[in-house]
């Protein structure tokens, strides 16, 4: 009875390692090991972190100084209902229309969005092999962050003139991929060549679009749910998981769209 047992198990051992062989060499293994390889979940939670803790603050004072509203940038790039969308204004509400900042806190705010910068551009610089220089890096940076921005803003300017879906969607799609061609290209400061950048911007666009349409039917029931069970740190739950869905978006789109230009090219 023992040695039929054991029998059992190394047969079992050998299917399940056949199994895991195959896969490796297949084309999701590859891609699945070049995922693994750079670390792409614990860089996207490092990139939620850092969002979180660093970046929204800004996002708050720049909004309030154009006049808009930091709570509804955060639901337009969510994709928000209005129930969901009022969820997440509970979380931007002011207490004060004062926005006075000191020196120390105007400086703490620029770096604590380089940050955020510097994390994507360390990210691209690893997943293309590209060198870079602190002082270009720097300037990188700064222009990405304005770019941001310009982005936010047009794309925000795009949903409210044109009317329909088709047409919002399509310009939507055209306006990410000029936003992730010319990020991929600005933050590694021009070391890598455009055409080469064009595959991994188409991905990225269409996994963000992707991102945004599972946004629209799933994070707005996520929000109402969270709020009702767990007050406003459900809403931050929610937020966190989609920033780390974003940094997933940045490796894949990179890492597929580098595969797919090697394909094109062999």
């Amino acid at each position: 009875m023992s040695r039929s047992w054991r029998a059992r198990w190394r047969q079992a051992d050998r299917r399940w390692r056949e199994a895991g062989r195959r896969f490796d060499e297949s084309g999701p293994g590859r891609l699945w090991g070049r995922l693994a390889a750079v670390d792409f979940f614990g860089h996207s939670f490092q990139l939620a972190a850092l969002a979180l803790l660093c970046f929204f603050p800004f996002l708050i004072i720049i909004t309030a100084a154009s006049g808009r509203e930091a709570a509804d940038v955060v639901a337009g790039w969510l994709g928000l209902d209005q129930q969901a969308a009022e969820a997440v204004s509970t979380l931007f509400a002011p207490t004060t229309n004062s926005y006075t900042l000191t020196v120390t806190s105007a400086v703490l705010l620029l770096l604590g969005v380089m940050a955020v910068a510097g994390t994507l551009q360390s990210w691209y610089r690893m997943l293309f092999d590209a060198p870079g220089s602190a002082t270009r890096n720097t300037v990188a940076r700064l222009a990405w962050l304005i770019g941001l921005f310009a982005y936010v803003a047009v794309q925000a300017a795009l949903g409210r003139v044109l009317g329909g879906w088709f047409l919002p969607a399509l310009t939507g799609f055209l306006w990410a991929v000029a936003f992730w061609w010319g990020s991929m290209y600005v933050l590694l400061a021009g070391a890598v060549r455009w055409r080469v950048l064009l595959p991994p911007a188409l991905v990225t666009s269409v996994c963000w679009t992707g991102l945004g349409v599972f946004s629209a039917h799933w994070f707005s029931a996520a929000v109402v749910a969270n709020e009702e069970k767990y007050g406003p740190i459900g809403v931050v739950m929610v937020i966190l998981s989609w920033l780390v869905a974003v940094g997933v978006v940045i490796h894949l789109g990179a890492i597929v769209g580098r595969a797919w230009r090697s394909g094109l090219r062999g």
